[in-house]
């Protein structure tokens, strides 16, 4: 594979993980604790593979400049993520981590917190990925 094309890779991973995301919100909200675990969980190794494409990415590649009209819009954009994007990982992993050893309030607690910030991670990196890229 052509590291270049990793990028597009690192879009669809994010894609995928914001769909498991939003897919396992809408499962325990109906109850369905094996769904939402199964959802989670492969959220979760979605996001793990991004994370290696991505550094796998940016070790060959280094880091790419934006060019496109939007500057402003593009580093605000990118701010929040890079900032958000540096303290998922801590939360997704504490988050998983206390379902699986069936600590569900504690779990629950944690989530509300951990859920908006990695949904808007993914999506925003999406959007970052859009505007490098494809713009």
């Amino acid at each position: 594979m052509d590291v270049y094309s990793l990028p597009t890779v690192n879009a669809t991973l994010n894609t995928i993980a914001t769909l498991l995301l939003v897919f396992g919100y809408r499962l325990i909200r109906k109850g369905d604790r094996e769904g939402h675990r199964n959802a989670m969980l492969a959220a979760f190794i979605a996001s793990i593979l991004f994370l290696v494409s991505y550094l796998v990415y940016h070790y060959h590649v280094g880091s790419v400049r934006y060019e496109g009209p939007f500057r402003p819009l593009y580093l605000g954009i990118l701010l929040t993520h890079v900032i958000l994007a540096a303290v998922v990982p801590v939360l997704a992993i504490i988050t998983v981590y206390r379902a699986l050893k069936g600590r569900f309030e504690s779990h629950k607690k944690i989530a509300k917190i951990t859920y908006p910030i990695w949904v808007y991670v993914s999506v925003t990196g999406v959007i970052v990925y859009l505007m490098l890229y494809r713009m």
